[in-house]
């Protein structure tokens, strides 16, 4: 006997397509343009499985979700909506929705996702924010990560050039996938390229492509990696690495969208959205001359500071959940952290952000023989007392100091054998100096003028340092 649909979308376009398209499938199919009328037939015990839009006339999807599962917790439940962002797509998931469609959607990944919906033991079916971390490639419900969701909601259906800063292991690549993986050249290809682990003489044939004879060793055509990515997506990480040279170059197809092989002399016109990434401070290597500031303007044009671990540390317990899953995909005993063990790792500095954490939990579940993750586990793969910039003993400044030298040098230790790259100075100053102006600012709601006297600053300074450091003033809301 087939399986009944029903499907609530108040467009009526959507129902009618729907109608069709499952109909063809072997469907029975039954539409709604109102939640109450969905309702109906659930209460009835009608249906196999519920495809529904989140806006609806009469009441909101995510609001109807949660009643449908304690309602026939067996029933798969397929949300789609235009509101293609990453939010919606976690709140669909934490709600308990098996599948998240955005709309437009191909007709036939809908049919897919129905077959495998129908076919998937009620027990297999993923619910929860278990499934969103699955599904989705960036994890975590802090204010911060919050934020830096809205702001990849702004930007997936655009084509705006992205500069992504953070420091190393805060998932710069991890976003900019966002960005294509929900954006409208998600169909398009994908294409990273990591300035530094590219030898300097070799990075504009890399990116642009060579014609055969265009250096000794050159005996084909090289293809580039814009090139590999035309319609789709160039990710260009650490890009405070590139040569001046590959610069000027990038230059150009920023500003008129075509670019020369190395060796060619045919302009060739490219679709490809630009996504650079950086811990540097670009405006530091334009005052040393390393790096063009005309560029800069042009690929800052929407800048995303992704927060290091240490001011998200409330996202610690979902990224721990997370990589202990993982490991336990790849083969190795399910595990577990007992709290004094995950009040160890709130406390900790993480110099090396999410990668670190992802390490050390990696290592601890190889390295654990138990099914319990202990503290003194924990505390002896750190190999360090946990300190943090909080004030808690009461030392007031001494605190304060004890935990800058600590955090310099596991800075200059995270570098292995190299020394990081200059202009430590200004880097450290501005990791103090923007959370300390965007506390002072919440605590003014926004008050420019109040935040200035109760910094002891100029209200110009201020402007500028604000203007510098990116900072988003909201007047009128206040950060408890």
């Amino acid at each position: 006997m087939a399986a009944t649909i029903l499907v609530c979308d108040d467009d009526s376009a959507i129902r009618t397509v729907l109608n069709q398209a499952l109909g063809r499938a072997g469907y029975d199919v039954r539409t709604t343009g109102t939640a109450a009328g969905l309702w109906r037939w659930i209460s009835a015990g009608e249906g196999n499985l519920v495809i529904t839009d989140v806006v609806l006339p009469d009441e909101s999807g995510f609001d109807l979700i949660p009643r449908i599962k304690r309602m026939r917790p067996e029933l798969p439940i397929l949300v789609m909506s235009a509101q293609n962002t990453l939010l919606t797509a976690i709140t669909a998931a934490e709600r308990g929705a098996f599948e998240y469609l955005p709309k437009p959607f191909d007709l036939k990944e809908l049919t897919s996702v129905v077959s495998r919906a129908l076919a998937t033991p009620v027990s297999k079916r993923d619910t929860g924010l278990e499934a969103a971390e699955e599904r989705l490639p960036l994890i975590g419900r802090s204010p911060a990560m919050q934020e830096i969701y809205r702001v990849i909601a702004r930007l997936t259906q655009t084509d705006l050039t992205v500069m992504i800063m953070g420091e190393s292991g805060t998932g710069k690549e991890l976003v900019a996938r966002a960005l294509h993986d929900y954006g409208k050249r998600r169909h398009g290809a994908f294409v990273a390229v990591n300035m530094a682990a590219i030898p300097k003489e070799l990075v504009e044939s890399e990116l642009f492509g060579h014609e055969r004879g265009a250096f000794t060793g050159a005996t084909n055509r090289g293809v580039g990696r814009f090139e590999q990515a035309e319609g789709g997506t160039l990710f260009l990480d650490e890009i405070g690495d590139m040569p001046l040279e590959a610069q000027t170059r990038l230059l150009r197809v920023l500003q008129q969208g075509e670019y020369t092989t190395v060796g060619g002399r045919t302009p060739i016109k490219t679709d490809v959205r630009i996504i650079a990434a950086t811990n540097r401070d670009l405006r530091q290597l334009i005052s040393q001359g390393l790096f063009r500031e005309d560029l800069y303007y042009r690929l800052n044009v929407v800048p995303l500071r992704l927060p290091p671990l240490r001011e998200r540390v409330e996202d610690i317990p979902d990224l721990v959940r997370h990589f202990l899953r993982k490991a336990e995909d790849e083969g190795l005993p399910h595990k577990t952290l007992d709290n004094e063990a995950l009040d160890l790792l709130r406390r900790h500095r993480w110099p090396g952000n999410v990668r670190e954490l992802e390490n050390l939990i990696r290592r601890l579940a190889v390295l654990q023989s138990g099914d319990a993750i202990s503290a003194a586990s924990v505390s002896a793969e750190l190999k360090e007392p946990a300190k943090t910039f909080a004030a808690d003993s009461g030392e007031g400044p001494q605190s304060l100091s004890a935990s800058v030298e600590q955090y310099l040098t596991q800075y200059f230790l995270a570098q292995g054998d190299r020394l990081p790259p200059p202009g430590v100075y200004d880097r450290i100053v501005q990791e103090v100096e923007r959370p300390l102006i965007s506390i002072c600012l919440a605590a003014t709601r926004g008050n420019q003028i109040r935040a200035a006297q109760l910094l002891g600053l100029n209200r110009n300074t201020l402007r500028k340092k604000i203007r510098d450091l990116g900072l988003e003033v909201i007047r009128g809301l206040r950060t408890e």
